[in-house]
Order: structure tokens, then C-alpha cells, then sequence
């Protein structure tokens, strides 16, 4: 360790030129070069010096035993004001799955360990995407103590494959055609499902982007609705209300969908019923009142009209994948359809759909065949 007066190029404009720099040992025995801030005399910096190599100490001695478990808890506070709180339940939710690693020093974590864990994972049946959103998440921890404690994983990190199972049938993507929407829309008689169930078809959003409409997001003169908040459930220990309102899930979430002219008039039809509500005003909410619709009347009515129509039961997600699908087979670019379902990437458009762009494809191929 040492105190060095830094050359004159490279103090600060308010005159600060000493530092004090050490090499300092990482918690799988390699070395990093450690560098301080600048101060104004050689006393303050032998000061910091003596604290740091303190404090360092004590610190290394608490993190070189540190545990998984010790982690979890760590990565969740570190996370608990960076992300939504959906995001922090899905983390909450993980940390089952991880209980057999909890007692296993991070110091100590091999491939081992590593190859326990997923056999353990396998045994439980769930589909190859699941178990691969688990592993991305056990990755995500090992980044977390890379970056903020200094360990070092790189060997077993290397030899880490993700699951794979070649044997496993995908499951078929569930959705509407338009005639199949037709059947379904046809059965329901009460204008605020109707027009609801015509939103998530012929706009695709996603359930919390539609429970967060409110009139003021309707724009009749040009034929749009603007997506710019999200609803969802309140799993917090605050239980005010059976809802919390929150960002959309990314920046591109938030945008302005066209909407055709019979969800426009059904739209209109439900704002004239609304109105004559006590009370009313354009913070009101579409889909409900002062708060949002429920997710089990979407889903419990959704249900019913899918057994009166004689359609096959669909989630309330599946009516996002038949707005795709109606996009896509009305011709649309995978730029529209990225842009109209608010996807950050089009990589993510393209995984999702690109089974029905392959028959889009298919389609102009036969189009020119014809033209010989």
C-alpha cells in the first residue's frame, strides 16, 4: 500500500493531488489494483489509507464466508428500489428454488454444485423456458456477487449450459383467428366486455396496460388510445387498495395504438353509459370506475363466452398473440407489429411470431409462383 503525489497534469482544478492505491486480494486468491480518490494533502490521504485498509479487512473476512443464502438477501435489497415491484415478486418467488444452494459458501461453488442444482430442477417437471428463466436468474446472482463482492466464478461460470431437452414438444401458441373472435365477440351483450374484449384483440395489449386505461387516454377525434401506465395486483403488505399503479414494462410499452372503427363506436357507446355515473370524470377508469376491473371478471367472463361460443378456452395473453397473428396475416412488417405490441426489440417479435411470418413468407412464394 502507499500514498503517491500524483504529477501535476493530473490534479483536480481545486487542487487536489495525492492518493493512496493497494493491490488488493479477491475472495478466490487473485489480486485487483485498487486506486482512492483524490485529496488535498498527504494527511488526509494516509488517513483514508488507514481506514480503508480497516475497514477491507473486516469486510473480506464477513464476504469470504459468505453463503447463498447471504446473497439472496443482499441481491434483494440491492434490487428492491431499482426494479418495479412485479419484478421484485418474481425474484421473492425464485428464492424457493434455490433453498438447496443456501448453506453453500460462494467461495467453495463448483459446477458440482451447479449440476446438483438443475438435476434438482429437472425433477420437477416444469417445461424447458421455465427452468431456463431459472437458470438466467442463477446467473444474474453470480454477476450480482462478481460485480459488488469480488468473487470470482469464471472456471465453473464457463462449464454452466443452460437446459435443454430435445425431446420436448413445444407448446403450440394458442389464439383467435378473426372468425374465431367473431363467434366469441358475438355472444357477449354487455358493452363494457365487448368493448373490452375488442381492445385486447384489435390493440393487443397486455392485461395490466388495459385494466390502467382511463377516458382521459382515449383520444375520439383521432382514433387512438395512448398506453402509458400499468395495473396490477397488490401483493405488498399495504392493503389499501386490491391494485397499485405503475410504469409500463419497458419505455416501448409506452404508445399510441390506432384503433378501427367498430372498437371506436363501441368505445364511444361505453363513454355515453359511463357518464351518467355520479361522480364521473375522465380519470375514471375504461374498464371499471374510480378503480379498474378485476383480473377475475376479465378472466370469469372470458371464460363464459368461450364455452357459449363453442371456441376453445384461451388466456387472456392468447388475445395479445391473436392481435399478432391478425397483424401479421393482414401483412403488417415485423416493424409494425414489434412497434404495435410495444416489444423493445424486434429479436423478441420475431422468437414470439416467427412461426406465422414463415407462412406470410410462404404466401408471397406461392403469389409469384403464379405469376409464371
Amino acid at each position: 500500500m502507499a500514498v503517491k503525489l500524483l504529477d501535476k497534469n493530473e490534479w483536480t482544478k481545486d487542487g487536489r493531488k495525492w492518493i493512496f492505491y493497494d493491490y488488493v486480494k479477491n475472495l478466490d486468491g487473485t489480486r485487483r489494483k485498487y486506486k482512492s480518490k483524490k485529496f488535498f494533502t498527504k494527511t488526509e490521504a494516509l488517513k483514508a489509507e488507514r481506514e480503508f485498509l480497516t475497514t477491507n479487512t473486516e469486510k473480506a473476512d464477513k464476504d469470504r464466508n459468505m453463503t447463498f443464502k447471504n446473497l439472496y438477501t443482499l441481491f434483494y435489497a440491492y434490487k428492491e428500489d431499482k426494479v418495479k415491484f412485479t419484478t421484485l415478486k418474481t425474484y421473492r418467488d425464485r428464492e424457493k428454488f434455490f433453498t438447496s444452494m443456501d448453506n453453500i459458501k460462494l467461495k467453495d461453488f463448483n459446477i458440482e454444485h451447479f449440476e446438483k442444482w438443475k438435476k434438482e430442477i429437472n425433477s420437477y417437471g416444469f417445461t424447458t423456458n421455465h427452468k431456463n428463466h431459472l437458470f438466467k436468474f442463477f446467473k444474474e446472482l453470480l454477476n450480482y456477487a462478481t460485480k459488488w463482492y469480488n468473487f470470482n466464478f469464471t472456471a465453473t461460470y464457463n462449464k454452466m449450459t443452460n437446459f435443454n431437452d430435445p425431446n420436448e414438444i413445444p407448446k403450440e401458441m394458442l389464439f383467435f383467428t378473426y372468425d374465431e373472435f367473431k363467434k366469441f365477440i358475438s355472444v357477449e351483450d354487455d358493452i363494457l366486455f365487448k368493448s373490452m374484449y375488442e381492445t385486447f384483440y384489435y390493440c393487443g395489449l397486455r392485461r395490466g396496460e388495459l385494466r390502467g386505461l382511463t377516458w382521459k387516454d382515449i383520444d375520439f377525434e383521432n382514433s387512438y388510445l395512448s398506453v402509458n401506465k400499468n395495473v396490477v395486483a397488490n401483493n405488498s403488505d399495504d392493503k389499501d387498495k386490491f391494485y397499485l399503479v405503475t410504469t409500463p414494462k419497458t419505455k416501448s410499452s409506452i404508445r399510441n395504438i390506432p384503433m378501427p372503427k367498430v372498437l371506436l363506436d363501441d368505445l364511444k357507446e361505453l363513454y355515453e353509459v359511463s357518464k351518467k355515473h355520479y361522480g364521473f370524470n375522465n380519470k375514471w377508469y375504461v374498464f371499471g370506475d374510480t378503480d379498474p376491473i378485476t383480473s377475475g371478471k376479465i378472466r370469469y367472463r372470458k371464460n363464459r363466452n368461450c364455452k357459449l361460443a363453442e371456441v376453445e378456452q384461451i388466456r387472456i395473453h392468447d388475445f395479445r398473440h391473436s392481435c399478432a397473428s391478425l397483424l401479421i396475416n393482414s401483412g403488417a412488417t415485423i416493424n409494425v407489429v414489434a412497434k404495435y405490441l410495444g416489444h423493445t426489440k424486434i429479436d423478441e417479435t420475431l422468437n414470439t411470431y416467427s412461426h406465422l411470418f414463415k407462412n406470410q413468407m410462404n404466401e408471397i412464394v406461392n403469389i409469384i409462383d403464379n405469376l409464371n
